[in-house]
């Protein structure tokens, strides 16, 4: 056997007999077996969390109402004759499209949440830009105080910002006290108050994916075009934008969607004045214990916030194969 034969069954774990040893067979083992682990836990817990709940849901939606426990009737059942039959109701999704209340509830759902957005993404663009910029010292703190608000409970910080928005609340008795206002302005309880409270709540979401895509952001290409008589302003809507837009994109989708389906901002801070789906959602499991209709409701938010976006990844890898 020539000397580069026998390399190259070393290379391959072979011995110089051509046989693989014990060792390396039961290492190889070892790493399929977890490279399959790996692979396997995060679509387990896709299949537990999410496919089997909606699983469930979706069943739920094409059945009917009734007054048992549970509220709805089963889709399979077996006759006296032994026969196992199938019945369908469609009617919930019906009559979710052809009543004007759910319709104009998502409708002001999409408005809030992408207005929401929007407002996130004017203040944490700066945020993000200028913790990016700052010293890395000085970066570590400011990221920490990007994260704080998560160690407090969301429920109470939606209370404190009731306090702040009442109107004998601190604002205010400030605004009175120093005499810009003479009675209290109503700012509780309406929709100003839950664009408040989901920009506030949701901005993080904004901040931290703008600061890991402008993180690697190649910074000698603003200098070559300052060096080419670019201006700032032309040199950021030229280059750092177009660059940011994967970060923009996945900021906007973590506030958005969780934002339309928003329960707990719009009932506390809008009182009951701001009807988002959320609330719609629980009037029809709690209230009106029509379990097929609400789940009819949430079936058809989910297909049209997923749509938007498996289209928009669909056009990306497209753009991604033509280049």
């Amino acid at each position: 056997m020539s000397d580069a034969a026998r390399d190259n069954l070393i290379d391959d774990g072979r011995d110089a007999d051509g046989k693989v040893p014990l060792v390396v067979r039961f290492s190889r083992k070892i790493q399929s077996g977890w490279k399959g682990t790996v692979i396997f836990l995060p679509y387990s817990w896709l299949l537990l969390f999410f496919l089997f709940p909606f699983a469930i849901v979706l069943k739920i939606s094409f059945a009917e109402a009734l007054i048992a426990s549970p509220p709805f009737s089963s889709l399979m059942e077996w006759t006296d004759e032994g026969v196992l039959t199938l019945r369908i109701v469609i009617d919930n999704f019906l009559y979710i499209f052809e009543d004007d209340l759910y319709i104009n509830t998502y409708l002001n759902s999409v408005k809030i949440s992408t207005i929401s957005t929007v407002l996130c993404l004017l203040i944490g663009y700066p945020i993000a830009y200028g913790i990016v910029r700052s010293p890395p010292t000085t970066r570590n703190i400011l990221l920490f105080m990007i994260i704080l608000p998560f160690w407090t409970s969301f429920l109470l910080r939606v209370y404190a910002w009731m306090g702040l928005l009442a109107d004998q609340g601190t604002i205010n008795n400030f605004l009175i006290s120093i005499g810009l206002i003479d009675s209290p302005i109503r700012m509780l309880y309406t929709e100003f108050a839950v664009y408040i409270g989901i920009v506030y709540t949701y901005l993080p979401f904004m901040v931290l994916p703008l600061y890991a895509n402008m993180e690697k952001l190649d910074n000698t290409l603003n200098e070559a075009a300052a060096d080419l008589g670019a201006r700032p302003v032309g040199t950021f809507i030229s280059i750092t934008l177009p660059l940011t837009i994967p970060g923009i994109v996945a900021g906007g989708l973590l506030v958005f969607i969780p934002a339309t389906g928003e329960y707990v901002i719009p009932d506390l801070l809008g009182g009951g004045n701001v009807t988002m789906i959320g609330r719609v959602l629980y009037s029809e499991f709690h209230s009106n214990h029509d379990w097929p209709v609400a789940a009819a409701v949430a079936i058809a938010l989910l297909v049209l916030l997923v749509a938007p976006m498996m289209l928009y990844q669909h056009y990306q890898a497209k753009q991604a194969e033509a280049r």
